[in-house]
């Protein structure tokens, strides 16, 4: 079942954008996380794709108030939660868990500690493990998307397939927050490389791109995320849901 995902960043409590991971490109739409979960469910969402930057940035009193948003969030809509950003311990997965979360994504920590990738999914089950291969031209970056690393998003994905990961999200950061167009067929050729269910992120503007993503729904690419396109009306939640039926 391929899935559209509604992003909800948070920043210190309130709902953003940045631009290529960078949070002095950074755009503020609302103060009111819960108001924007509830728009994305009116509008028909199945699942949020909600990210803790300031647990990413390594901002740890600003990232607990950001958890207790998520805390708000769950209480709130019933809709199912992706939830990552600065996850780097067992506690910190269980806390995501105790919160509302449906779903974690593990980014920095599956570059860097691969054996709390095995631990999660050995408690918690494959379903509800994401693997966040974050990469810049390719290569895996991490900490906030700071970091640079000698890792492509293949090789990583592909050793995480082997320990028993199913769900990846690939965000080709220079596309993120960018509206310039997805990486439709990077995202359908790292299916392919890695046999893992991979979720496309970054860049998606319109109608259009979300149906040039779905031709590969069929190559083990199995959703979107959404984020600008939605908050800046250029599309529309309601028609990108559409348009996944059946697929």
């Amino acid at each position: 079942m391929f899935i559209v995902y509604a992003a909800i960043d948070l920043r210190n409590g309130k709902v953003v954008r940045l631009r290529q991971g960078d949070p002095a490109q950074q755009t503020v739409y609302s103060e009111d996380p819960v108001a924007i979960a509830s728009r994305w469910a009116g509008e028909g969402a199945h699942w949020l794709h909600v990210v803790n930057l300031d647990g990413a940035f390594d901002d740890a009193a600003a990232a607990r108030a950001n958890r207790q948003s998520l805390t708000s969030i769950a209480a709130a809509v019933k809709v199912n939660i992706q939830f990552g950003g600065g996850l780097r311990s067992m506690s910190d997965i269980k806390s995501a868990f105790d919160s509302g979360a449906n779903r974690v994504v593990l980014g920095t920590a599956a570059a860097e500690d691969p054996r709390l990738v095995s631990d999660a999914i050995s408690q918690y089950g494959a379903e509800r493990i994401v693997i966040g291969l974050d990469s810049r031209d390719g290569m895996i970056v991490t900490r906030g998307w700071k970091q640079d690393t000698p890792l492509s998003a293949a090789e990583l994905g592909a050793r995480m397939h082997e320990m028993g990961v199913i769900h990846a999200l690939y965000t080709e950061v220079g596309r993120d927050g960018m509206m310039s167009g997805p990486a439709a067929e990077m995202t359908g050729a790292l299916a392919q490389l890695t046999n893992l269910h991979v979720i496309a992120s970054g860049g998606v503007r319109n109608l259009d791109d979300i149906k040039e993503i779905l031709q590969y729904a069929g190559r083990s690419v199995s959703g979107v995320v959404v984020g600008r396109a939605l908050y800046e009306g250029t599309l529309s939640l309601r028609a990108a849901l559409d348009a996944a039926k059946g697929y």
